[in-house]
C-alpha cells in the first residue's frame, strides 16, 4: 500500500491531530504518501444540547468508521478520551502516540485559581466527569453545560458567561493556546478521564495498514490505556458516565487510579490499585470490580435506568 487516507473531523484540534499523525507516518515511510478525508461528524452538528442527551462522545466517531467500513478511509485518528471503551467488530486501535499532558486545565480571566472561585461561581464544562467532581468539592458553584470547539468556548469565557471554565490540558496545549492555562489541576484533584491527552489511530483489523500504522505505537502509552479502558469496559458506564481513570508507571510497576461519581456530586467512588504492566488490563478490571462493589454498581445501574 502506497496510500493512505485519515478521516478526521474538521475542528481545529483534530486537523492537528491528524496532521501530526500523517506527517510521523510519511516521515516513517519514505514514499508513502498519506491525504486527509475531513468529515463533519453528529457530535459536531449539535452544538445546542449537552452530549449526554444525544448519545455521547461516540457521535465524534460513529462517521469516520462508516468511511472506513466503506473503503473511503484506511484509518482515523482520535482523541481516545472520545472513544468508548468498545470499539465496533472488526475495528482495533492500531497506534497510540505518547502521551501528552493529561491533565485538566482551569482557565479564568477573573481568578487566579480554582480554590480563589467565589461562591456562586459560572463554572463551564462539557464533561459529566468533571461537573461531578467539581459538584464534590465545590457544591457552591454553579456548574453549566458548555459546548463547541476551543475557540468558541474561550471566546464565551472572554465574553464574561463564564467565570471560569475547564478544558483538557493537551488539546490547548496542542492549538498553542497553553498561554491561557490559569492553574494546571492536579489528578488528586480532578481525576483526568479515561484516554485523556492520547492520541490513538484506529484502523481495520488488516494486516498492511495495521504494519503502516504500528511503527508509531508507544508501549507504555499502550499499557496506561490499556489498564484504563479495561476499568471503563468494566464498570460499562456509557461515554457519558461520571468516569475517571488514570494510569502511569511508576516504581517499575503499573499505578491506576479510578472514580465514579453522581453527576449531581452526592457520592463519589474513588480507588486505585498497582501491580505489573504486563497485567494492565486485568488491574483495570480488577479496580472496576472494587468500584462495583463499594457501591459504584448499584449508582451505575441507576444512571443506566434513567438514561444518563
Amino acid at each position: 500500500m502506497q496510500h493512505l487516507r485519515i478521516a478526521t473531523r474538521r475542528s481545529a484540534l483534530a486537523l492537528w491531530q491528524t496532521e501530526h499523525v500523517a506527517a510521523l507516518l510519511r516521515e516513517r515511510h519514505p514514499g508513502l504518501t498519506v491525504s486527509l478525508v475531513p468529515m463533519v461528524t453528529t457530535g459536531d452538528r449539535i452544538q445546542d444540547r449537552p452530549l449526554a442527551e444525544v448519545g455521547g462522545k461516540g457521535l465524534f466517531i460513529k462517521e469516520l468508521e462508516v468511511a472506513m467500513t466503506e473503503g473511503r478511509a484506511d484509518l482515523a485518528v482520535h482523541s481516545m478520551k472520545d472513544v468508548p471503551a468498545a470499539l465496533p467488530a472488526g475495528f482495533v486501535i492500531g497506534a497510540v502516540l505518547p502521551r501528552a499532558d493529561p491533565r485538566d486545565a482551569f482557565l479564568s480571566i477573573r481568578h487566579p485559581s480554582f480554590a480563589a472561585l467565589p461562591a456562586g461561581a459560572r463554572v463551564g464544562t462539557s464533561s459529566q466527569r468533571r461537573q461531578s467532581i467539581l459538584r464534590a468539592l465545590r457544591p457552591d458553584l454553579e456548574i453549566v453545560p458548555l459546548r463547541g470547539n476551543v475557540d468558541t468556548r474561550l471566546r464565551k469565557l472572554d465574553a464574561g458567561d463564564f467565570d471560569a471554565i475547564i478544558l483538557a490540558a493537551a488539546g490547548l496545549t496542542r492549538l498553542g493556546f497553553g498561554a491561557r492555562i490559569t492553574e494546571y489541576l492536579a489528578p488528586s484533584l480532578s481525576l483526568p478521564a479515561v484516554g485523556q491527552g492520547i492520541v490513538g489511530i484506529e484502523c481495520r483489523d488488516e494486516a498492511v495498514v495495521l504494519g503502516l500504522v504500528g511503527v508509531l505505537d508507544d508501549a507504555p502509552t499502550r499499557e496506561c490505556l490499556a489498564a484504563e479502558r479495561a476499568l471503563a469496559a468494566r464498570l460499562e458506564g456509557s461515554c457519558t458516565s461520571p468516569i475517571a481513570g488514570f494510569a502511569v508507571h511508576a516504581h517499575g510497576g503499573l499505578a491506576l487510579e479510578g472514580l465514579v461519581g453522581a453527576p449531581d456530586g452526592s457520592v463519589v467512588y474513588r480507588d486505585r490499585i498497582a501491580g505489573a504492566p504486563a497485567e494492565a488490563a486485568a488491574l483495570g478490571r480488577a479496580l472496576a470490580d472494587r468500584l462495583l462493589a463499594a457501591g459504584a454498581g448499584a449508582l451505575l445501574a441507576t444512571l443506566r435506568a434513567r438514561g444518563d
